[in-house]
């Protein structure tokens, strides 16, 4: 997540809330395409570990939505 804060920095995108090992971000539209790759490569390569670690990543106007 620091890395993740520290690459949003350079966007209007904002890290809303961490739930459990979920994370709730405020996205504009306009960024998306471009910041998508970015947070789950971001998330995915966190830490090395043994196995590949996946993140699914979804998007919607609100949380429910988005699940």
């Amino acid at each position: 997540m620091i890395k993740l804060q520290d690459i949003l920095q350079n966007y209007q995108a904002r890290l809303l809330i961490q739930v459990h090992d979920e994370l709730v971000l405020e996205v504009p539209p306009q960024e998306w395409s471009e910041l998508q790759p970015i947070i789950q490569s971001t998330m995915e390569n966190a830490v090395k570990l043994s196995i590949p670690l996946a993140v699914d990543i979804n998007a919607g106007k609100n949380w429910m939505e988005a699940k």
